[in-house]
């Protein structure tokens, strides 16, 4: 039994919390109250209304009920959104019951659509909005006569009218009150009270669902004050008649005995103790005689445990043991004031001495807890936790003395002679107690050890094994005590109960005990709080987690592996910083193995864990190799250091990236005298890594800790400007690290994950500060200018696109370089105007990563030839980009540029002719030309290029044109052919042959294969026309007539006809069809 199905434990009287509401209300909750309102309301209305409208209909009549049903069924999850309209459904629908002209299959259908509803929310909630006036009792009764038993198309009808008489027995009136003078001349009239009672009688024995309503109508019924007096003996004799003479092997005796028991166990759990007591033992009597255990219906064992419960409930006193175990208060108010007035004193009752005799106790009790202690071994679930409920409840009014023997007789379940069914009763049966306060502190060392071996119970049976729901119900058990016990009586069991939780959790073949003992063992953390590394292992291992078996056995599986190896890790560590004296003990091959082992598989770590499990490592090699595998100061084993580098280099082309992560880092972490004669051979490994090939483009966190491995060996090995290439960072090889870096500056790989290619970036940024201020420091004759100004307008760019967190790397990174002063770093392109731009003090408080912050500034680097290139191309991808604010404060501080240059001909020139330039490098790329089309088209929107429009087929918008035609050429992307034509809408300002050629262009896309892009295309054009004056004014109203009355949606004949008509109206030349050349 999973906890998310509990089955309701405990009775309205007792006053213990009951988990199961509490269960059904985390249910709710789960389903996150999608719903917030009844939204059918005006539909459920106009169905009802039409009800006498399809009632000739068959199939009508059928789709409206079925209609109703689906409504009706959405708010099983949240009934009581259907509380504000039940009394307006209830009186339409009464109303055509109540109307004496009402065709009688109107009536029915109007009692199939009450069932529905009363289904949906329940008939106590239902019942209370019906008609229940002294009025009523008689036209409720009347309608009986009309009905038939035996028609199983109408058995709504009578289930219905027997719950709403049950509701109209509840008038506080005297019943004989109602019958006037019952003998008069001629004529017998039965009384209300028997007509009542032989209705129920006859509809207890019938075989369909009204069976129940009648067992409802009987306890409310007969425990009324006026008909106890006069017919509870008579109807609790029929009863037993009843049960005497049926036999739960024919069909008809198994529906007859169904019924009366279920009216027996209503009346004694309704009615007063003092009315039933004096029949509790002719009952239990009777009972004993039917043998109900012995028979193999399932139903009737389950009501014979519940009539025997009831009945052993009216045999004791009702009250609240004193004795029982209490933990806080019942109410959040008393415990919040408890907490107040005394923070430090746990909110406990103590255990006092029962001022109860046991002379109060009758001899049935015996027999009853005896016939409960059974139907725990029962062979049906239902059955046994029934008993289990009935023990809680018996035990709850028992003296203390008493009741701890039931303990010990439940706890007799839990022998390995007895059936899987047993321990699983014994289980829910604990629960019960436990969650009463019935199960003492005392009590705890006899029941822990049971239950732990519950959590692991298995028997098999032929080839099969039973027991996962023994370990199901031990897990609730478990559960129950988190609830029931203050932190310090569980505190001896803490490391038992956890450990064994924890490997239920991941362990149990059965995804229900898996889920149990996961929510158990959150429970605990949460209410006990003394579980240990209880947050840690819920993370990992929580309740939707642990529903995949592969998931448990793989993943959650190395919860404890994935611990003790980082553990370990940091064992070594420590061990070799300590220098403990190990050199040459066959534990560091131990050692060594365990961390090759880790970095080699680290793909098969949980994601959470594999960062810090790859540190730990990867800090453990590097203390190890330089305390055990150093021959002499400053000399490495020759064969360690031959093994390692091999190795490592080898797993750079795993086909695991993660592997490739951790042996890049190994590598980047050895010792300088392990690395001393294989530099060389281990950065061409490393760099080797940074390249994209087709079957390794995902692998961004390869290339990224593969950067950090060469940054870490330069800082290692250290600068000699003359040193040998295989020892150290010199003239030799520095040019081909820089180029390593720079060139992992142009990753922009992206997968499902996003820009993985911006993790590349950013690593190269910090791998080129570092190893520039290491060349600034020690030999700044090695930074060649080029390099240098490669370096700063490649900062210059990532500090202009439009992610903010890697733009504010990159900003950081350029003002590292640029206001480095121990000494400065060499060959800065234009230093002057930098410092001026970027004064110190100024942008120490710079948050580069706001957009309104760092875009002003940044664009203010346009002004410098150098850098204008490169900036450009950052900011092309910002204002063109998605996110609001970037591509506001972007494009401002582009305008601000332009604006500041609108009246310099020759610097609109250059910045035109970079512009093109990026367009042109960046053809087909559409990372970028997608969102450079976008800021062309709000650069010519906005007039930055007015100044062209002075002179014929400007060079600039010629060339523009020739690039935006190649961009699209044969493209299917939606967004760019969008993007073009905003671009050719916005060059139709330039004058000369080129106004012509654009305006072929878009009358082209006028009739492009996609509907799309031609209304989209007719759209724009119309908005251009408003816009610029190039239509003639004769044709003026016929174009703009064309464009808005055309639907160029349509079919391309038609279409293309209009688009023709244009042409011919602005002297363009209308395209002509190229025939495709025929296959041969």
């Amino acid at each position: 039994m999973a906890l998310s199905e509990e089955p309701a434990a405990g009775a309205a009287e007792d006053p213990v919390e009951d988990p199961v509401e509490d269960a059904g209300e985390d249910a709710a909750l789960a389903c996150g109250a999608a719903l917030e309102s009844f939204g059918e309301s005006a539909e459920t209305r106009e169905l009802l209304g039409h009800l006498p409208a399809v009632l000739a209909d068959r199939s009508a009549r059928e789709g409206a009920l079925e209609r109703f049903r689906v409504i009706m069924d959405k708010y099983q999850e949240q009934p009581h959104l259907l509380d504000p309209h039940l009394e307006w459904m209830l009186n339409l629908l009464l109303e055509f019951v109540q109307n004496k002209t009402s065709p009688a299959d109107l009536v029915h259908l109007a009692f199939k659509f009450l069932y529905i509803i009363s289904k949906v929310r329940g008939y106590k909630t239902f019942l209370r909005l019906f008609p229940h006036e002294v009025a009523d009792v008689q036209p409720v009764l009347d309608m009986f006569t009309n009905q038939n038993p035996k028609d199983h198309e109408t058995w709504e009808t009578r289930y219905m009218l027997l719950l709403w008489l049950s509701v109209t027995c509840l008038i506080p009136f005297d019943f004989s009150r109602l019958d006037g003078n019952l003998s008069q001349p001629g004529q017998e009239r039965a009384s209300t009270m028997d007509r009542i009672l032989q209705v129920a009688e006859s509809y207890l024995v019938v075989s369909d669902k009204a069976r129940d309503a009648a067992a409802v109508l009987v306890s409310k019924f007969v425990t009324r004050p006026d008909v106890k007096q006069k017919k509870m003996a008579s109807f609790l004799d029929w009863s037993l008649c009843t049960l005497a003479r049926s036999s739960f092997q024919t069909i008809e005796g198994v529906i007859a005995m169904d019924g009366t028991l279920q009216a027996l166990a209503q009346i004694f759990k309704h009615g007063k103790r003092e009315d039933c007591l004096p029949y509790a033992a002719t009952v239990l009597q009777c009972l004993d005689s039917c043998r109900l255990p012995d028979s193999n219906q399932t139903l009737l064992r389950k009501l014979g445990v519940k009539l025997v419960q009831r009945l052993g409930l009216t045999f004791l006193k009702p009250q609240v043991a004193k004795w029982r175990y209490q933990r806080g208060c019942r109410s959040l108010a008393e415990s919040l004031q408890h907490s107040i007035q005394n923070p430090r004193e746990p909110v406990t009752q103590a255990e006092t001495p029962d001022s109860d005799g046991q002379d109060d106790v009758p001899e049935e009790v015996e027999s009853v807890i005896e016939q409960l202690l059974v139907g725990l071994k029962d062979k049906d679930t239902i059955v046994r936790w029934s008993a289990a409920k009935g023990i809680g409840r018996m035990a709850g009014r028992l003296p203390k003395e008493l009741a701890d023997d039931v303990t010990g007789s439940v706890l007799d379940c839990f022998s390995f002679q007895e059936t899987d069914s047993a321990w699983h009763g014994g289980c829910l049966a604990l629960a019960e107690l436990g969650r009463r306060g019935l199960l003492l502190p005392s009590r705890l060392s006899d029941v822990v050890p049971v239950i732990l071996r519950a959590l692991t119970y298995e028997e098999k049976r032929g080839a099969c094994s039973v027991g996962s729901n023994v370990r199901d119900a031990a897990c609730y058990v478990c559960w129950a005590f988190a609830r029931a016990y203050e932190p310090q009586e569980l505190k001896p069991f803490v490391a038992a109960i956890s450990s064994a939780l924890v490997i239920a959790t991941v362990f149990d073949r059965d995804v229900n005990c898996r889920r149990a003992a996961s929510a158990a063992f959150q429970e605990n953390v949460g209410r006990q709080g003394t579980f240990p590394h209880g947050i840690d292992i819920l993370t990992t291992a929580d309740y939707f987690a642990v529903g995949n078996r592969s998931n448990c056995f793989l993943v959650i599986r190395g919860l404890g592996g994935e611990l003790m190896r980082q553990a370990v890790c940091i064992l070594i560590e420590n061990v070799a910083l300590s220098k403990m004296p190990f050199r040459g003990d066959a534990v560091i091959d131990g050692w060594q193995w365990l961390i090759n082992d880790t970095l080699k598989n680290l793909h098969l770590i949980s994601s959470h864990s594999r960062q810090h499990i790859k540190e730990a490592a990867v800090s453990a090699l590097a203390a190890l190799c330089s305390e055990y595998h150093a021959q002499e100061p400053g000399e490495a084993e020759a064969a360690a250091q031959e093994e390692l580098v091999k190795l490592y280099l080898a797993e750079l082309q795993s086909p695991e990236e993660m592997t490739r992560c951790g042996c890049a880092l190994a590598l980047g972490a050895l010792p300088a005298f392990f690395l001393k004669g294989r530099l060389r051979q281990v950065l061409a490994g490393l760099r080797a890594v940074t390249h994209i090939s087709p079957k390794d483009v995902s692998f961004a966190e390869a290339r990224r800790d593969a950067l950090k491995a060469i940054s870490r060996i330069c800082q290692t090995v250290g600068v000699r400007a003359e040193g040998p290439p295989d020892e150290a960072v010199c003239r030799e090889n520095v040019s081909q690290i820089y180029c390593t870096l720079l060139d992992c500056l142009k990753d922009y790989t992206t997968d499902s994950r996003g820009d993985v290619g911006a993790w590349v970036r950013e690593a190269a940024m910090t791998s080129l500060m570092d190893l520039t201020l290491l060349l600034g420091r020690n030999q700044p004759e090695l930074i060649e200018a080029p390099l240098c100004q490669q370096l700063m307008c490649c900062l210059a760019q990532q500090a202009s696109e439009k992610i903010d967190r890697f733009r504010a790397h990159a900003a950081r990174v350029f003002l590292a370089l640029l206001h480095a002063d121990s000494p400065a770093i060499p060959h800065v392109p234009a230093r002057p105007e930098l410092e001026r731009l970027f004064p110190r003090a100024a942008v120490a408080s710079v948050n580069w990563g706001a957009p309104s912050q760092a875009f002003p500034r940044m664009a203010r680097l346009l002004g410098l030839p150098a850098y204008r290139y490169h900036v450009l191309l950052g900011l092309a991808v910002s204002v063109g980009g998605l996110t609001e604010s970037t591509v506001r404060y972007s494009t401002q501080g582009l305008f601000e540029y332009m604006k500041e240059i609108q009246n310099d001909p020759a610097a609109l020139e250059d910045f035109g002719g970079t512009l093109l330039q990026v367009f042109e490098d960046n053809l087909l790329n559409d990372r970028v030309s997608v969102p450079l089309l976008k800021t062309l088209d709000q650069m010519l929107a906005n007039g930055c290029f007015d100044i062209f429009t002075a002179q014929e087929n400007h060079p600039f918008c010629v060339k523009l044109l020739a690039l935006c035609k190649e961009e699209i050429k044969k493209s299917k992307d939606v967004q760019k052919l969008r993007s073009s034509i905003a671009v050719f809408c916005g060059l139709v300002q330039f004058p000369g042959d080129v106004r012509r050629k654009v305006l072929l262009q878009l009358f082209l896309l006028l009739c492009h294969p996609f509907p799309v892009i031609r209304k989209n295309t007719a759209s724009q054009v119309y908005e251009m026309v408003l816009t610029y004056d190039v239509v003639p004014t004769a044709v003026l109203d016929e174009v703009m007539a064309v464009l808005s009355s055309t639907a160029w949606d349509a079919e391309l004949p038609v279409v293309r006809a209009q688009r023709n008509r244009l042409c011919d109206l602005l002297g363009v030349p209308r395209p002509q069809l190229v025939p495709k050349p025929a296959v041969r």
